[in-house]
């Protein structure tokens, strides 16, 4: 379909998409609206960017019930930034529609939340975590839930929420459809699908790579030690307008973004372990211009919504090799021209190799230096290290407050 009016999608509903702007349908959005308008499970595989909360968000618009006063649909979402930019784009597309959508998280006064519940809501966007606790106080109630999406559905289960998404979804009426959305397919997204959705339509976009037409790649031969003085020389030199760099851990993107500002970078952080403020500040002064560098860790930079980042710094390589195509996937957007480098440490080399394999376009050497390197993927590669990653990461019951704390 070339445009939504060929849809089958309410008269007020299109009003709101024309008010938006939207013109033609992304990908996603073409395969999935159909499917999920007819009522069909789907399982969709799309980076950020691509246009997936219009691609579940017309279809939950159009399956609520304005004239009904409950909770008919839920959105999970891993972090509280997606789940606030969701609950954005669906009001701005359901405008004329009547729905009133809430969104909940950890971080902000649970009252808050509670009032916005008693008044009545048609759908509710939120963290896992927080859903839990409002179940738990009896003030969500989704006894007429019909339509479910999770979205960024790995990074849900990466960061140990299967637990409480699989306790939700054992609380909505069986009936219910489900539209699970994801960047990367991993073994347990397909065996939580095979749990819970009955003969899910499969939409996959961009499931190799993203469109590197425009995307310069580089890699860069650094051991730890020396990767803070590298990146120094390297924004100094390049000069990007905006730059996004990904750490593994909190702790490293924390330190990093304080490091950076003692060499004089405008950088800032965004991470788990910020307070909500602490991370609206962070992304109010990138988006701004304010601060030119964002450093980020793979789960908080879930649900950043930034148009155009210019270059995107790999400082430590991610053990999943999909997940560097995600991040990569933050530049050369829309036709626009971008760059990424990759550090890679002596630790890094086998992470890297599974990377390199995977891509479709060459990775280059910044520097001399950097050629002639050689990275074998491990013996052991294959899914072993996913299966090592998790088997050391112990289950977790719905209870585990102090967990949630760290990522609602």
């Amino acid at each position: 379909m070339s445009n939504f009016g060929e849809m089958e999608l309410d008269s007020l509903i299109l009003r709101g998409v024309d008010k938006a702007g939207f013109k033609e349908p992304f990908p996603i959005q073409e395969r999935a609206i159909g499917p999920l308008l007819a009522g069909s499970n789907v399982i969709g595989q799309a980076r950020t960017g691509t246009g997936k909360t219009a691609a579940f968000g017309l279809p939950l618009l159009q399956a609520i019930d304005t004239n009904s006063n409950r909770v008919q649909a839920l959105v999970m979402a891993p972090t509280r930034e997606l789940a606030v930019q969701i609950t954005n784009e669906i009001r701005k597309l359901g405008a004329y529609t009547g729905a009133r959508l809430v969104t909940i998280y950890g971080g902000q006064s649970i009252n808050v939340q509670i009032q916005a519940l008693e008044r009545g809501v048609h759908a509710v966007v939120g963290t896992p975590g927080r859903m839990i606790d409002h179940l738990k106080r009896g003030t969500l109630n989704l006894d007429s839930v019909k339509f479910v999406v999770l979205d960024e559905a790995d990074s849900m289960l990466d960061m140990g929420f299967i637990d409480d998404v699989e306790f939700i979804l054992d609380s909505i009426p069986a009936s219910r459809q489900i539209a699970l959305f994801a960047a990367t397919m991993p073994r347990r997204i397909i065996d939580l699908s095979n749990k819970y959705m009955r003969n899910p339509e499969r939409i996959l976009i961009d499931s190799d790579e993203p469109s590197v037409d425009s995307l310069d790649q580089y890699y860069l031969a650094v051991e730890q030690d020396d990767k803070l003085q590298t990146l120094v020389d390297l924004l100094s030199k390049e000069r990007p307008a905006s730059t996004i760099i990904f750490c593994r851990t909190k702790y490293g993107a924390h330190r990093l973004a304080r490091d950076l500002t003692r060499w004089r970078l405008n950088a800032v952080p965004i991470h788990g372990d910020l307070s909500q403020n602490q991370r609206d500040h962070s992304m109010h002064v990138f988006r701004t211009g304010s601060a030119d560098v964002l450093v980020a860790t793979d789960v908080a930079s879930r649900g950043i919504d930034i148009p155009q980042v210019e270059c995107v710094v790999n400082y430590d390589v991610p053990q999943d090799p999909l997940i560097y195509f995600h991040r990569v996937g933050r530049t050369a957007r829309a036709g626009k021209s971008g760059k990424s480098y990759t550090f890679v440490s002596s630790e890094d080399s086998g992470d890297f190799a599974r990377v390199m394999s995977l891509t479709k376009v060459p990775i280059r050497p910044l520097r001399e230096q950097d050629g002639g390197r050689t990275f074998e993927v491990p013996q052991d590669s294959g899914d072993s290290w996913r299966q090592r990653r998790y088997a050391s990461r112990p289950r977790r019951g719905y209870g585990s407050r102090n967990y949630r704390r760290r990522y609602d």
